[in-house]
């Protein structure tokens, strides 16, 4: 299972690392991804929601 966030779709980015003598590798950023228990329709299913989305009010938590 790829992690992705099910809302949105923010998966990882690539970038470099940088040192203080400019030497560059590469590293990944991976998004800050929650299981969610939250109300899909009229179900209750469990997501990989970004807290991005879950702040912003874009996932409905089932409680």
């Amino acid at each position: 299972m790829a992690r992705v966030c099910e809302v949105c779709g923010k998966g990882h980015q690539i970038g470099n690392l940088v040192s203080h003598a400019n030497n560059k590798s590469k590293r990944s950023f991976k998004p800050n991804l929650q299981t969610v228990r939250a109300l899909i329709g009229k179900t209750v299913k469990r997501i990989l929601a970004c807290t991005n989305c879950i702040k912003a009010g874009k996932v409905i938590k089932a409680g």
